[in-house]
């Protein structure tokens, strides 16, 4: 059987490392083979792309060259971790998927959604989410949290975390519309509240949405 596919977006600071670790643990103790990624990113070469994009190096080339450039990370994504690991029964929980393209260079810089749309099919080829979980706080609420982590981390802000507030403001509106558009696959969780009240929240509504995987793993009887 083919592992389950669940992405985690949101704006910056909305705690979705923190609940995937807490997804992956819940799971591992169930017994289900777990593997957790991120994007841009989750490959060799992905990754190379991703310290080129967070660094701020193609921001000069506009909107549409990042998307392009997050199509490419995508793909090689998809095809050296993603689907490897689906086809072997693995479940992967990936720190954001293609709504994080449709939410930041789509809706909040301005490309059109038809172009968007195509580039998706191109790079998707059919792969698409079980589950989406959209963490929903405050920008001003996700900004400080990102922030307070950048200092602990002696780290300074990425090319998105340097965006102002009513970039950010923007983009939480763009991940609900998004939410609204496809409700079969998206739950939106209120993500300013404490971590455990977040990770209640995500086992719910995965209970309801997947209960295969909220419950042990069946392995097979060894054949004398």
């Amino acid at each position: 059987m083919a592992g389950c596919f669940i992405t985690f977006e949101g704006g910056e600071g909305a705690g979705k490392s923190t609940q995937i670790g807490r997804l992956k643990n819940r799971l591992q103790q169930l017994d289900h083979s777990t593997l957790v990624t991120r994007e841009p990113g989750g490959s060799p070469r992905a990754e190379e792309i991703r310290a080129f994009l967070l660094g701020g190096h193609a921001k000069h080339l506009g909107p549409f060259a990042e998307a392009l450039l997050f199509a490419a990370a995508r793909i090689d994504h998809l095809d050296k971790t993603i689907v490897p690991a689906l086809k072997n029964g693995v479940h992967v929980l990936c720190d954001r998927f293609a709504d994080s393209t449709r939410a930041y260079q789509g809706s909040v810089g301005n490309i059109d959604k038809t172009l968007i749309d195509q580039l998706e099919r191109v790079t998707l080829r059919g792969v698409k989410p079980d589950l989406t979980f959209i963490l929903d706080l405050p920008a001003e609420v996700g900004l400080a949290r990102a922030r307070a982590r950048q200092a602990g981390k002696g780290e300074g802000a990425d090319r998105f975390e340097d965006e102002d507030v009513s970039f950010h403001q923007s983009l939480r509106q763009a991940y609900l519309s998004i939410a609204r558009a496809d409700p079969g696959r998206c739950v939106v969780v209120n993500a300013d509240q404490a971590p455990d009240e977040v990770e209640a929240a995500i086992w719910a509504a995965l209970r309801e949405r997947l209960p295969r995987i909220t419950q042990s793993a069946v392995r097979p009887l060894d054949v004398a």
